[in-house]
């Protein structure tokens, strides 16, 4: 199935271009109201910070009454908020407006099902079909009205806290807490301060433009920095949207998704409650692989994306999923990747075990691994890959690496770049090959 709109993570692009115009949006939600509303019902809308959303929101609002659905509009709210949200409000679906980790001047649209996940291939396709007709007004008496929830953001908070156990205190427990100007910057310093830790925030004053420009889960300098400079326990990185999280030890060492994926998979097996193996994606580190291989658990891995991820997982009744990048899925806990959800996994596991972060993680040892992005430009990624002289390079690095290692060429399915990835186990030869094929690509495309 051929998508011409959607990505791997909705609808996203620079602002004011192709797809991300008001006038897209508008028949957008024109036409996702009429795929989604054929037995009538509500969209919640969430967005986060940055200046456009207030544009985009007015856009959607707009389309989706013209269809006949009712609006319930949060305001500011991480993207996993909303998939809670929508569950508990029984709306027919939700709608994130937000580029997730992308500058300001980017943005996208995200939905989610009634049941807080990402909507399936076909309803996808059907909203697109509906694109392609001309955008008609149902009868005055039948337009959907709209109403704001005052309270979204408290019940948020109280639905994260519940995600570890009640008597789990952060007492004593300094933390240094990285919003990324984004939409978490409300929720997040609320939620472990409820829970009894010490939080110094940064990245917690959105302006509009300021959303992941230096901070967050994709820029963690700083938060290392701060966390060192605080003599802190640990600090949380989450990215613009809240639905990724990168941790920091005390020492300043960052922790990735492998390293957190590995902490909450032990806990759940020391609670029993781990289901069959847990899922990565063809980024995940081999050493990840064999340290779950030490604990008796295997690791599945995907094409990279949390939605395959939580496809995968539903598919076996699986629980424990997740990127290096930080989305990290429990599905014991909720609907879609969170942030917030996925730090307290590991913080309760430091409350409860009495040890700190770094000692938690020791059982991983990181293979080398080396991602190097290259831009597209107007290049197609798939035309690029199949180029002779790319070929040629993969594998030549591949038969340098022989069996102790790979290489991996994918393009992103939310910027144009395709990322080349290289994983072995020394590190010169692993950073030489990467440069390599990564050159190769770069001349390619100019």
């Amino acid at each position: 199935m051929t998508r011409r709109y959607f990505g791997t993570d909705g609808i996203r692009g620079k602002v004011g271009e192709d797809k991300v115009t008001p006038e897209f949006v508008l028949k957008l939600g024109w036409a996702a109201g009429r795929v989604l509303g054929k037995s009538g019902g509500s969209v919640l809308i969430g967005k986060d910070t940055r200046i456009s959303g207030y544009m985009f929101e007015s856009a959607l609002e707009a389309g989706l009454a013209a269809s006949g659905m009712n609006v319930l509009l949060t305001g500011p709210m991480p993207t996993p908020g909303i998939a809670y949200l929508t569950q508990t409000f029984h709306a027919r679906a939700g709608i994130v407006i937000s580029a997730s980790h992308n500058p300001y001047y980017d943005n996208g649209i995200k939905f989610f099902s009634g049941t807080g996940q990402k909507l399936p291939d076909e309803v996808e396709l059907a909203i697109e079909n509906e694109l392609d007709k001309p955008m008609k007004t149902i009868e005055s008496e039948s337009i959907g009205r709209a109403r704001r929830i005052d309270d979204a953001a408290g019940r948020y908070i109280e639905f994260c806290k519940s995600s570890i156990p009640v008597s789990t205190s952060l007492k004593g427990m300094k933390i240094v807490l990285d919003c990324a100007h984004g939409a978490t910057y409300h929720i997040a310093p609320e939620v472990f301060t409820e829970l009894g830790a010490k939080v110094v925030a940064i990245g917690a004053d959105p302006d509009g433009l300021n959303i992941n420009d230096g901070v967050g889960s994709t820029h963690p300098e700083l938060l290392q920095a701060r966390v060192i400079e605080e003599k802190a326990d640990l600090g949380i990185a989450l990215d613009g949207d809240g639905d990724r999280v990168l941790l920091v030890d005390a020492n300043g060492r960052l922790v990735d998704g492998d390293d957190i994926l590995y902490v909450i998979a032990r806990a759940r097996l020391r609670e029993k409650t781990l289901r069959g193996n847990v899922v990565g994606t063809l980024m995940t580190n081999l050493g990840l692989e064999l340290a779950l291989r030490e604990l008796g658990v295997g690791l599945d891995r995907t094409d990279v994306g949390d939605r395959y991820i939580i496809e995968r997982l539903l598919q076996n009744q699986w629980n424990l999923g997740g990127e290096p990048s930080g989305h990290i899925i429990c599905l014991d806990r909720t609907s879609t990747g969170d942030g917030i959800i996925s730090a307290l996994q590991v913080i309760a596991e430091v409350a409860q075990t009495g040890q700190p972060l770094d000692e938690l993680v020791n059982g991983v040892e990181k293979c080398p691994q080396i991602l190097i992005n290259v831009s597209l430009g107007n290049a197609i990624a798939r035309d690029v890959m199949q180029l002779e002289a790319v070929m040629a390079a993969v594998r030549d690095a591949e038969a340098d690496l022989g069996a102790e290692g790979r290489v991996l060429l994918r393009p992103s399915g939310t910027e144009p770049l395709i990322r080349v990835m290289v994983e072995g186990t020394r590190s010169e030869q692993v950073e030489r090959l990467s440069r390599q094929i990564a050159d190769v690509v770069s001349a390619s495309v100019s």
